[in-house]
This record gives structure tokens, C-alpha cells and sequence, in this order.
């Protein structure tokens, strides 16, 4: 392949990235019309996926092809936590449930995780450069929107603590993805769950819609 692999997987799901940023529920969220507690729901289907991802870290931080992206600076579960803790008190977990669409996320990531490394990297790369990009503005929205103190809780999530240079740590992350250890064959495969990534990330935010239509925020 003569374009480098990070420019090829973000092109190439440009479409479905649109879809999901423009999703009725995240434009009525960063629009400021929806409640605090949209944002609480939001945040518990973000813990499902995360713990997929996560889980699966250790197992496969000296796998050839996943290892390189396994990077303690980015797992995210903890955070969540915390800000559920803030959201929904302490014993947040008793009430948490994820919507469908969420569990079937999960469960993609998982699959990928046990029998795909780059499957898992196409998770990989569309949740953690997202939250590393697009998430400030959701982060930035929700302290303006909801009161939460700049970088504190609540929006936890979104602050990347161990990240001094977010800028460089994107660049490092797309020279990981243009020297990943597969063949061109793989690549495609890997831009194909990469747009699936998008594509259950969006039936997510469909699902939220349904749970929090504007009339009813």
C-alpha cells in the first residue's frame, strides 16, 4: 500500500465517524437540551465497552500485531468509575445496565479480543483516538452544560492525565498503526471492523435516542 495505513483507516471510515458524531441523541447532548442524567446513561454504556477493551489488555500486551497499542497511559475503566461514583453515588453498579445495542458492542470487542488482534485494534483506534480528539468537546460541553469542575468529576473520562502532549501521543499511536505487523490483505480486514466499530458505536447513540427523545428532556 503506498498511503500510509493511518491515513487509509481514517478515510476510509470517514463516513461512518460522520454518522456517529451526527447522531440525533450526541447533537442533542452537545447541544445542551438534554438532562444530566443522559450524560450518566451515555457514561454507563461507555463502561461496558471500556471493560471489554480493557480486560482483554493484559493478555495481549506482547501480542506482535495488538501489543504496540496497548499503552497503560490510555485505559479509561477507572475514570469511568469515578465519574459514576459522582454521577449515580456510590453504589452505582446496582442500577447499571447496558442497552442492547451496548451488549452487542461488548461482546464484538471481546470477540475480537479472544481470537482477532487486528479486529482488536480497530477498537482500539476508534475509541481511544476519539476520546483523545473529539471527546474534549464533549468533555468541554459537559462542564459548561452541567457544572462540573474543569478536568474533575464527572468528566474524568475525558482528561488523560498521563498524557502530557496529547498531539504527540497521535502521532506516536498513527506510526504504530502504519508499522502494524500485518500484511495488506489483514489491513482491510482491520478498515472493515474499523467501520463496524463506528457502526455499533452509532446503533448505541440510536438506542440512547430512543431513551431520551428531546420532547421528553
Amino acid at each position: 500500500m503506498d498511503t500510509p495505513f493511518s491515513t487509509l483507516i481514517r478515510t476510509a471510515s470517514h463516513e461512518q465517524h460522520t454518522e456517529a458524531e451526527t447522531s440525533t441523541f450526541m447533537s442533542d447532548l452537545l447541544g445542551g437540551r438534554l438532562g444530566v442524567d443522559a450524560y450518566a446513561r451515555y457514561t454507563e454504556q461507555l463502561w461496558f465497552v471500556y471493560r471489554a477493551l480493557e480486560d482483554a489488555a493484559d493478555a495481549l500486551k506482547d501480542d506482535p500485531v495488538a501489543g504496540p497499542f496497548v499503552q497503560p497511559e490510555l485505559m479509561r475503566v477507572g475514570a469511568l468509575e469515578d465519574d459514576l461514583a459522582h454521577l449515580r453515588g456510590a453504589d452505582w453498579r446496582s442500577g447499571l445496565t447496558a442497552l442492547p445495542a451496548t451488549a452487542a458492542y461488548a461482546e464484538r470487542v471481546a470477540e475480537c479480543a479472544r481470537s482477532w488482534p487486528g479486529g482488536y485494534v480497530a477498537h482500539h483506534y476508534t475509541r481511544y483516538l476519539g476520546d483523545l480528539s473529539g471527546g474534549q468537546i464533549i468533555r468541554d460541553k459537559a462542564e459548561k452544560t452541567w457544572g462540573f469542575a474543569r478536568k474533575g468529576d464527572g468528566v474524568r473520562f475525558y482528561v488523560f492525565e498521563s498524557i502530557g502532549n496529547p498531539a504527540a501521543f497521535k502521532r506516536h499511536y498513527r506510526e504504530l498503526l502504519d508499522a502494524i505487523a500485518v500484511d495488506d490483505l489483514e489491513k482491510q480486514r482491520v478498515v472493515d471492523e474499523c467501520k463496524r466499530a463506528f457502526s455499533l458505536n452509532t446503533a448505541v447513540f440510536r438506542e440512547l435516542g430512543d431513551e431520551f427523545p428531546l420532547s421528553a428532556a
